[in-house]
């Protein structure tokens, strides 16, 4: 099992620390509340991107961030804190609240992934594939067209240097296959968009909003969670990361290169690609330990230092499997030209090159012995 960086439940550890009560969960709800009020009245005075035209603004994009920030922090809170919640309230917005979450990342999502697909076929293929291309509203920092961040890629972890694909034929099929993955991944984002618009216009949304509005000045507590103690559930959370980490296939992460994975991906079958889901379940219940510490601590809590680092390997280690998802879809299209498919498949295998990078990168950093708080 990977080794604990704090014991959330020891409150005598190098200081006497105040007592912590269900009173930091409802402080921490109600500034998740405001936070998701502030980013949806934001929202809705930047206009959201609603023309359809495409050009969202910045202040737009930053709103609608904020607002799936904001409600996965306060879905995830009363997942790990239920039993301080009253439990028909609890389970009731708990799961509306992930699909709002859920429905404003998909534009991000594709804008994202086609942006990576491009950036790595023109670095593998060594030929410009970027299509002329308007921006789609929802367009921001992260999710700008590829033009705009061409040459801006980060450096990927280490990873095994690749069977040098046939560069001619890669030329010839790169840019048809660019323009492939263009039309369907802004399709994709396009309809997205139109879901997003709809879901905020819905009475279903605005029930939402409504407990949200309502959470803001009262949190439905228990009648004993004024003083009961949050961290035992807390750990809890932890542990279970504990132990899905401990159930991950490290051994074969500790290779930068998984066969295995690559012959799986080239595979006809479209289902998603069975390594993935466990490191998918691990990203999602690191989220839940971060929000647990932010009950807790807020911004005063002694560092983790391998959550960050952690954190940015299983988000790498998403995108690179939901592109190589992406490439294997469009390769399965009908009728397309054989450089077409062969760029497609190289792309494949290059993004599943770069989920075994991410797995590796992620080993790396939770191994790591912990070293105590940072001092200023």
């Amino acid at each position: 099992m990977a080794p604990r960086h704090h014991d959330l439940t020891d409150s005598t550890a190098g200081h006497v620390a105040p007592p912590v009560t269900g009173e930091a969960l409802a402080g921490y709800l109600r500034g998740q509340a405001t936070e998701f009020l502030r980013a949806l009245r934001l929202h809705r005075e930047t206009g959201g991107g609603q023309n359809g035209s495409g050009g969202g603004t910045a202040d737009a994009v930053d709103a609608a961030r904020a607002l799936r920030r904001s409600a996965r922090r306060i879905s995830g809170s009363l997942h790990t804190f239920r039993p301080l919640l009253d439990p028909g309230w609890s389970e009731e917005i708990r799961p509306e609240l992930a699909w709002v979450s859920g429905t404003l990342a998909l534009e991000h999502a594709c804008a994202s992934r086609l942006e990576r697909l491009l950036l790595a076929l023109q670095r593998l293929s060594g030929a410009t594939v970027v299509p002329a291309q308007a921006p789609v509203s929802g367009t921001g920092a992260a999710g700008g067209t590829a033009v705009s961040v061409a040459g801006s890629r980060k450096a990927a972890p280490p990873r095994a240097a690749n069977t040098a694909p046939d560069r001619g034929n890669l030329t010839v099929g790169a840019a048809k296959a660019g323009a492939l993955l263009d039309r369907q991944l802004t399709l994709a984002r396009t309809r997205a968009h139109s879901t997003a618009l709809q879901a905020l216009g819905s009475s279903r949304f605005h029930a939402v909003a409504d407990k949200v509005a309502v959470l803001a000045s009262e949190v439905p507590l228990t009648p004993h969670a004024a003083t009961a103690d949050p961290r035992p559930l807390a750990a809890a959370a932890e542990e279970r990361l504990a132990d899905a980490v401990a159930a991950l296939p490290l051994v074969t992460a500790g290779h930068p290169y998984n066969a295995e994975a690559l012959i799986h991906g080239l595979s006809p079958d479209p289902a998603p690609h069975p390594q993935d889901a466990p490191w998918h379940q691990v990203r999602l219940l690191l989220r839940l330990h971060r929000y647990a510490l932010e009950v807790l601590h807020g911004d005063d809590g002694p560092p983790d230092i391998r959550l960050l680092p952690a954190g940015q390997a299983l988000d790498r280690h998403r995108d690179a499997s939901e592109a190589a998802a992406a490439a294997a879809q469009a390769a399965r299209t009908p009728r397309i030209a054989p450089a077409t498919a062969y760029a497609l498949g190289v792309l494949h295998a290059d993004q599943r090159h770069e989920v075994e990078a991410a797995r590796y990168a992620f080993q790396r950093s939770w191994q790591k012995q912990t070293v105590g708080t940072t001092t200023s």
